[in-house]
């Protein structure tokens, strides 16, 4: 399972390898058949490595994230323990907005955290555009960093979708019923909008320049989104994430879809410009691409709880994953949402060997 990873020159400088275009993941976000069912895990970069805790010490994560060269290696880290297809920056949703000076901390064991929640329309002035050269220098250099030593492996550059940076930003810390957020999306739509699509511009400054960097695939997490019904995404969201789709269209880098408890938005999430959807554990792929149709491929499955379970009920439940896939080459295997922290390294290495024997991408679908 040893992955491809080549390290700079003497001097320090690092030469960006692009991943070629027959790289598995690569193939499966454009639904091409291929060998096997590449394999990555949302937070793989952290959490439950024993390595990452020793490197990372205590602290906010964005303290991590602001020193590239332990960010580089912490993205690294799992792609040398488990030969997973891909490797995800290690950076957060709110790297960008902490950065333009809005306010915004990660606190451990808690989440994100504001100082001053965004309350009116004065608060917008407070969400100036993002100049990634000058505001995240560090996150350009970690991409460029990761992209040059992963040689074959893509590296994935992510961003928060408008909806779920702004339910942190109103709430001022996680939530539960986004009570504060909904409040002013029903009673003040016009805001509602200038704020998202403010979001919207920073997210695309960002992933724009991850892909500049070196990132071969970009993904926007939407976590927060199922708190919506289908109405209210397309009529307060939608138009937000499109435009973040819209805005790195050209860059031709697959861009994948990611939100929790979406079963119900699947269709309005491709429909925002995402070529993969995230589908997570409560919807079934085969049910998923059913709602879907074949021209998009998916992302997922497996509950991450699933995972802390004896090793024949996670060997049953990756094959059940793979055998509703059915062959589809639009498959790209994964957790339903992230690692959880008391997960067993070793459990994740078994789960990628098992996709890349068992997996079939070949294109020959069941029908």
């Amino acid at each position: 399972m040893a992955a491809d990873l080549r390290g700079g020159a003497a001097d320090g400088t690092v030469t960006r390898v692009a991943p070629p275009l027959d790289a598995p993941l690569l193939r499966a976000c454009r639904r091409q058949p291929r060998a096997r069912v590449p394999v990555w895990f949302m937070r793989q970069a952290g959490r439950s490595l024993p390595e990452y805790r020793a490197l990372r010490g205590e602290g906010s994560i964005l303290d991590a994230i602001r020193v590239p060269d332990l960010a580089a290696e912490i993205t690294l880290q799992p792609v040398r323990r488990y030969g997973v297809d891909a490797a995800i920056l290690y950076s957060d949703i709110v790297t960008p907005v902490a950065a333009i000076g809005f306010g915004v901390d990660v606190a451990p064991g808690v989440g994100p955290v504001v100082d001053r929640p965004f309350a009116c329309r004065a608060d917008l002035q407070r969400l100036r555009p993002l100049d990634p050269d000058t505001d995240t220098p560090y996150v350009v250099e970690t991409v460029r960093t990761v992209a040059g030593e992963l040689g074959a492996t893509p590296l994935i550059g992510f961003a928060g979708a408008p909806f779920t940076v702004a339910s942190y930003l109103v709430e001022g810390r996680p939530s539960r019923t986004y009570a504060r957020t909904k409040a002013l999306m029903y009673g003040d739509p016009g805001l509602w909008a200038a704020l998202l699509d403010r979001l919207a511009d920073i997210a695309v400054a960002s992933l724009r320049s991850q892909v500049g960097a070196g990132a071969s695939v970009v993904q926007l997490f939407d976590s927060w989104a199922g708190a919506l019904d289908p109405a209210d995404y397309e009529r307060f969201v939608l138009p937000a994430s499109a435009k973040v789709f819209a805005g790195v269209a050209d860059l031709g880098v697959p861009r994948i879809h990611f939100g929790v408890s979406t079963g119900e938005l699947l269709g309005l999430m491709h429909r925002a410009g995402a070529d993969v959807v995230g589908v997570d554990w409560r919807v079934h792929l085969d049910d998923a691409r059913r709602r879907l149709g074949p021209d998009v491929a998916l992302q997922g499955n497996l509950d991450p709880a699933v995972v802390l379970a004896p090793w024949e009920v996670v060997a049953d439940r990756v094959r059940a994953v793979l055998a509703r896939n059915a062959g589809h080459p639009g498959h790209v295997f994964n957790l339903g949402h992230g690692v959880l922290p008391e997960t067993d390294p070793a459990v994740l290495g078994r789960i990628v060997e098992l996709v890349h024997a068992e997996g079939r991408a070949d294109g020959e679908v069941a029908a």
